[in-house]
């Protein structure tokens, strides 16, 4: 996360005291974190007071990391287009990656980030490319863990890091945000039962209130959504890719909370990540094999056109008698996550899909580079149903181009699972290269 680190020179200051201490906190070999908010001079800047501990055999090392959300001079916190993201147009920012350390988020914090994704290529990226977690994984492997067993308490841990960062945001908002994402394996995309036992098994060791459970929305795994959400867990449903899918996950999650007989629902949430800039890459390829000045004039149009339809039929389906019994148990909406929000062509704005989809009750995960280019010259104004008309005619002149909106869900849903699915397998094979290299053999 070095990339960011930029953010922290205007928005954000910490100030660091080394100490020692023997906090039941600091365990042999493990980081662990410990919160207080204190006041600044005069009570005027508050302070975040993060004990932050390294437990190692021999020994225990803490250190209180005392965060101001202040400016180097002092100064009260500067104010991001983040903060007025959420504060005056009610949508959400999150981060698009995570790794060791997990407290180079807490800059981000301080800029406005209300919550972290991860994915399998996020943590393949994490892990094969930093030694950080050298030591956790040798530990693993000789106390006798296999590669794969080893990769899932490498990601627990730093989930419930991540997860104790924004946890007092998930209590100040009620549940409504500070949430961290953890992917079920790829490899299950296809698998039903098999989603919802992992789904089960990653929000039982996980064991953050905080925590989202990520399940494809495959229609394998939509079945598993329904299951997992009437189980009390809450869900990021990734991968959707068009409308007729989304509303299939929408439908999975009201059916849920319908099924879970619980009386209070008001900590069981979800988000449905509704992918964006790939559906341009993938349809502009076609606009281009089509060739007409039409078909070129839409190129750049798809994704954002699709989104805004896409939180049409999310206005419509969380309204009316059968979601307002729900709201009476505490039930809340799940909210529309726009993914994917980097731009891939070079010849696009670079805040492409993030400027377009601003809206209340929404998300916007941004990795990096759209994460810097919004805080520099984005523009915070309600903009996704500004122009419902033109998204609407977008969407039906790519239909009249010949362009089947389904046969673009399906194929970016393939591509999607295959590409989380090589991460993947690519990351355990790097895990075993990286034992192998650590003189460390594992047990058959």
């Amino acid at each position: 996360m070095a990339s960011i680190s930029k953010l922290g020179s205007s928005a954000f200051a910490a100030t660091v005291s080394s100490k020692s201490s023997s906090s039941a906190l600091c365990s042999e070999g493990k980081l662990s974190f410990r919160f207080q908010r204190e006041s600044s001079i005069r009570g005027r800047v508050p302070v975040l007071s993060v004990s932050v501990c390294g437990g190692r055999p021999g020994g225990d090392r803490c250190r209180t990391v005392k965060v101001s959300l202040a400016d180097g001079n002092g100064a009260q916190l500067k104010k991001t287009s983040l903060h007025d993201l959420y504060k005056k147009e009610g949508q959400s920012p999150w981060y698009d990656n995570l790794c060791r350390p997990v407290t180079d988020l807490l800059p981000l914090i301080g800029s406005g980030v209300r919550g972290v994704t991860s994915n399998p290529t996020i943590f393949q990226k994490a892990i094969s490319s930093s030694n950080a977690y050298d030591d956790q994984f040798r530990e693993l492997i000789l106390a006798g863990k296999d590669v794969e067993s080893a990769y899932w308490e490498l990601v627990i841990k730093d989930i419930q890091d991540a997860c104790k960062l924004f946890e007092s945001i998930y209590d100040e908002t009620d549940a409504g945000d500070g949430y961290v994402s953890v992917e079920v394996s790829p490899r299950l995309a296809r698998e039903t039962e098999g989603t919802i036992d992992a789904a089960k098994w990653l929000h039982k060791v996980v064991d953050r209130p905080n925590v989202y459970i990520k399940i494809p929305a495959t229609a394998e795994c939509v079945p598993s959504i329904k299951e997992v959400i009437s189980l009390g867990i809450s869900v990021n449903v990734t991968l959707i890719f068009s409308l007729a899918r989304y509303e299939e996950v929408i439908d999975a999650y009201i059916d849920g909370l319908e099924a879970s007989g619980l009386s209070d629902l008001s900590k069981v949430t979800s988000v449905a990540s509704f992918f964006v800039s790939r559906v341009d890459t993938l349809i502009d390829k076609l606009l281009e094999k089509i060739g007409t000045p039409e078909a070129l004039n839409l190129r750049g149009k798809a994704a954002v056109a699709q989104a805004a339809l896409a939180f049409k039929l999310y206005q419509r389906k969380f309204s009316g008698p059968r979601w307002e019994a729900l709201v009476k148990k505490g039930a809340k909406k799940q909210r529309l996550l726009w993914a994917s929000t980097s731009v891939k062509n070079p010849a696009y704005p670079d805040t492409l899909y993030v400027d377009p989809l601003i809206g209340p009750d929404t998300v916007s995960t941004m990795p990096d580079q759209a994460l810097q280019a919004f805080i520099d010259h984005g523009t915070v104004s309600r903009t996704i149903d500004a122009n419902l008309s033109e998204a609407e005619g977008i969407y039906s002149a790519l239909e009249k181009l010949g362009i089947d909106w389904s046969d673009v869900g399906n194929k970016l849903e393939l591509e999607g699972v295959d590409s989380f699915k090589k991460s993947f397998d690519s990351l355990l094979d790097s895990l075993q290269e990286k034992g192998n290299s650590l003189k460390v053999t594992s047990p058959a």
